[in-house]
């Protein structure tokens, strides 16, 4: 199963990779590994530095993985609004509203265990820590400011 990676930096750039990555399922969400666990090829060896955590994951179907549901499968869970959850009550309607939730409400949603299996699809990895090389010279195809990509 192929894992779509999302690197995320500090500074709000988020870089992307494909890979196949073997060890990476049985992990759980906020996890720490290292580089070298994401199988890289020849061009990419030079992660094998860096140290991320497991910032969170989706399946194939875009159930999100909540670190308080055990397990790799689906399971409905009571949720407030936070992760999983953006859409109002049905009884709320389409009408717009400024920020209104109304206080208490939780509806029902479903979610995917915290544990990375072959449904999932993919994974969002935050720097821990840097390796010697900056990721900007890793990636420099996605580097690149956004009127260049255009043309």
């Amino acid at each position: 199963m192929v894992f779509k990676i999302n690197i995320g930096t500090k500074n709000g750039k988020t870089y992307k990779l494909e890979t196949e990555a073997k060890s990476m399922e049985g992990k759980e969400l906020r996890q720490k590994i290292l580089g070298k666990d994401l199988d890289l090829n020849s061009e990419l060896k030079s992660l094998e530095d860096y140290e991320f955590e497991i910032s969170g994951a989706s399946d194939k179907a875009g159930f999100t993985s909540l670190e308080s549901v055990p397990g790799t499968g689906l399971k409905g869970v009571l949720l407030s609004y936070e992760k999983g959850m953006k859409k109002r009550s049905k009884r709320e309607g389409k009408k717009k509203r400024s920020s209104y939730t109304p206080k208490g409400l939780r509806l029902r949603k479903t979610v995917r265990g915290k544990v990375i299996s072959q449904d999932t699809v993919q994974i969002n990895l935050k720097i821990l820590k840097e390796g010697k090389e900056h990721l900007e010279k890793i990636f420099p195809e996605q580097n690149k400011p956004k009127e260049e990509i255009k043309k």
